[in-house]
């Protein structure tokens, strides 16, 4: 990715954090952008509110207010995460070892998520292989356009769980 293409992509990226940043004191979504080399270009710190930036030509931090993501912020081929998810962390990888990864809560156990996006994925055109077993889990495979995929899960207690997305690499 060339220079100008990624900051094309974390300004864009920026903004909408500024646009979609609210006051959670207790919740936080956090992103970060790396770049070829795998130095962060951009990162938002979800629970404190502060956005570092090291482009060509410009370095500076800021502050917004706490942010946090849910179920409806984030789709993959029409598919939305299970539904009372939260997005913990978002990172956006340099292509060469991962493109995208992002870490959830649910407040459901791993199998119940597991099933539901093996469903929704499954009518979505992923391919997918099921592993795992009731205290967590993982769906590998590809996404409609042929892209490395995997979802694993885990449980956290109680009927929640945690799950993190990988797509590429």
């Amino acid at each position: 990715m060339t220079m100008v293409s990624r900051t094309a992509l974390v300004l864009p990226l920026m903004a909408a954090l500024a646009l979609s940043a609210c006051d959670r004191p207790s919740q936080g979504t956090s992103i970060t952008v790396n770049g070829a080399d795998g130095d962060t270009l951009a990162s938002v710190d979800g629970k404190s509110g502060e956005v570092k930036l090291a482009l060509p030509g410009f370095q500076g931090a800021f502050k917004l207010p706490k942010m946090s993501m849910e179920a409806d912020n984030f789709e993959l081929n029409g598919v939305h995460l299970f539904p009372g998810s939260t997005i913990r962390n978002v990172d956006v990888g340099n292509g060469r070892d991962k493109a995208f990864t992002m870490t959830f809560d649910s407040p459901a156990d791993p199998a119940t998520v597991r099933d539901w996006f093996r469903d929704k994925m499954g009518d979505a055109g992923f391919t997918l292989n099921e592993q795992g077993n009731e205290q967590g889990g993982t769906l590998v495979g590809k996404t409609a356009e042929e892209k490395p995929f995997r979802l694993d899960l885990r449980q956290t207690g109680g009927d929640r769980s945690t799950g993190t997305i990988t797509l590429g690499g």
